[in-house]
Order: C-alpha cells, then sequence, then structure tokens
C-alpha cells in the first residue's frame, strides 16, 4: 500500500491554502475542481477534493491506480461510494470540521436580516441617519423549528437557548441532552412547520428528505414564517419557495445553498433576486478554524494511510449517532 513518491493530487484549493498541504507532501500537485483526471492525472492513487467535484463511477474507472479519496467535507454525497467500494478505494471525510462556524452562520443570516443591518448601513452611507421604516424582529421568545439534530443542528438549538428562544426540533433520533441542556422539545414535522416563526433546515441531502421544503410544506407554516438554509440546496423546491414568497406566506427566506447553484434557470434569478431573499454562496461553512480542521484532518488520513493503517474518519454507509430511536 505504502509508496515512497505517492501520486497526490489535491483539488479545489486557494492558493492560500496550498502551504499547509506542500509542507506535508512537497510533491502533491494542484488542480482546479473541475480539472479533467482522465487527461491531467491519469496515475493519481491519492485524492482529496471538495464538494464542487463529482467523483463518478466513470471518472473513477478511468482512475486505475486510484485508492484513497479524502473529501474536505462533512457530506459525501458528490462521491459515488458503491463504485469505490467495488475498486477497494477507501474514502474519508471530515465528520467535524466546525459544526459552530454553519451554526453561528445560521444567526449571522437571521440577525443581519431581522435587524436590517444591510438597509441601516446603506442609509447612513447616503447620509440619511434616520430609523424609520428599519423596526426589527426580535428573536427572544421566538420559535425556531430546527429540522434535523446532528451536530450542526444541536450547535444551533444551543446558540437558540442562548437568546431565551423557543425551540422545537424534528428528528428520527431523540438527543437527550438538548432536551435537558436547551429545552428542546421533540415535535412531528407538521407541528414543527405550524409553529415555528424560524425554521432552519440541518439534514442531509437523501431521497427521503429531497424536496421536503415543497408547496405542501410550505402551507402548512405560519404566516410570516422565515426559511434558512445552509444545509443542502436539495432540500427546498425553489418554485415552492419563489411562490410562498410572492404570496406572503414566507416572510423571509435566507439561503447559503440552492436546489441549482449554476444560477441558470429563470427560477433561480427570481428567487435569488427576490427583495426577501438573503443568499451567500455556500460560505456558512468557510471561516479560519474551520478550514484549517479541514485539511488537519485530510492530511491525518492521507499520513495513516500511508502508514498502512485505517484512517479514523473512514465513511461509512450513512447513519445518525444520537440517543433515542423515535417511536
Amino acid at each position: 500500500m505504502t509508496t515512497t513518491h505517492p501520486r497526490i493530487v489535491f483539488l479545489d484549493v486557494d492558493p492560500q491554502e496550498q502551504s499547509r498541504v506542500v509542507a506535508a507532501y512537497p510533491d502533491a500537485r494542484f488542480r482546479p475542481a473541475d480539472a479533467d483526471l482522465a487527461k491531467e492525472c491519469p496515475d493519481v492513487q491519492i485524492l482529496s477534493i471538495f464538494i464542487n467535484t463529482k467523483l463518478t463511477a466513470d471518472l473513477i474507472a478511468a482512475l486505475p491506480d486510484l485508492r484513497l479519496v479524502c473529501t474536505r467535507s462533512v457530506g459525501f454525497d458528490h462521491i459515488d461510494l458503491v463504485a469505490c467500494k467495488e475498486r477497494g478505494i477507501t474514502v474519508c471525510n471530515v465528520p467535524d470540521y466546525g459544526s459552530h462556524v454553519i451554526a453561528e452562520h445560521v444567526f449571522a443570516l437571521l440577525l443581519g436580516t431581522l435587524r436590517h443591518i444591510t438597509e441601516g448601513n446603506r442609509r447612513v452611507n447616503a447620509g440619511e441617519f434616520d430609523y424609520r421604516g428599519l423596526k426589527g424582529m426580535a428573536l427572544n421568545g421566538k420559535t425556531i423549528g430546527i429540522v434535523g439534530t446532528g451536530k450542526i443542528g444541536r450547535k444551533v438549538a444551543q446558540f437558540a437557548h442562548g437568546f431565551d428562544m423557543r425551540i422545537l426540533a424534528q428528528d428520527m433520533y431523540v438527543v437527550e441532552e438538548l432536551k435537558t441542556l436547551f429545552g428542546v422539545t421533540y415535535v412531528e414535522r407538521p407541528q414543527l412547520f405550524a409553529e415555528s416563526d424560524i425554521i432552519s433546515l440541518h439534514t442531509p441531502s437523501l431521497p427521503a428528505t429531497k424536496g421536503m421544503i415543497n408547496a405542501s410544506a410550505i402551507a402548512q407554516m405560519k404566516d410570516g414564517v422565515i426559511i434558512v438554509n445552509t444545509a443542502r440546496g436539495s432540500l427546498i423546491e425553489s418554485k415552492a419557495l419563489l411562490d410562498g414568497l410572492e404570496s406572503g406566506k414566507v416572510a423571509y427566506a435566507l439561503l447559503d445553498v440552492l436546489e441549482n447553484e449554476s444560477l441558470g434557470g429563470d427560477i433561480d434569478k427570481a428567487l435569488t433576486r427576490h427583495p426577501r431573499v438573503i443568499t451567500t454562496p455556500h460560505i456558512a461553512f468557510y471561516a479560519d478554524d474551520s478550514v484549517r480542521t479541514m485539511y488537519v484532518d485530510a492530511l491525518d488520513s492521507i499520513k495513516t494511510w500511508l502508514a498502512g493503517e485505517r484512517p479514523l474518519h473512514v465513511v461509512q454507509e450513512l447513519h445518525v449517532t444520537c440517543d433515542i430511536p423515535r417511536s
């Protein structure tokens, strides 16, 4: 398994981060996320990618020497795990590069929007020191519904507790410590939709979760609901969300991910240009300590694998590690 000069390729690495890799593996090669690996690096043995690279069965077949894939992400739905398993390729991820930074982004979106920070700043810069029309919405006492209480959802609950919010949660599994520490109440999804002022999504992209926020779901929600998505764009049907905004059912949509992030369709353009939609380009994860952890974990996985040992963060079939299954 071990080779003196492993052929290592890192994709989608910001220039300022390349020194981290070079310090550990001076011969590592860097390529953009959309590189034609079959032509440019057909001999790659160890590949580190991010979510913007789709590792399909066809691409895997075109890389005959590939033995280790390290995705610098929590999710791994951009990798064909079946094809990797058939080839005996080890796949590693970074299971928690910083759940707190994504939870922080949830509240950055909420506070920035509900307290009209951008508009207030624009007014002052234009010489208008006037608060009228900028009445905000307090978080204290509001009900937040958290869909998915994995690592990120748990951290959102912790922060919401700090704002003295009422916290509802829906998950297949109950995390008992959330109930005792932060007063979280687990409910079924229809009740969460009906009672929440704010709904924050924190589930993986799976067949069962794709399009969970659709016209039927939005119809169950409070009038003036605020929807936050920092998880996966596929969780929301864009047309249904746009209709909800146009009708006034949805007061704000705060999105770090989109169903179609190429922004090629009319619905996507209309959604992102809507006056009550705030969109950021998948930056919830992108902070100093989270990026550091991404590279530390990926490099540790490579080091361990090259030593002939099993890396700590080998991807298994998707599972949830919580306390008590819901009846």
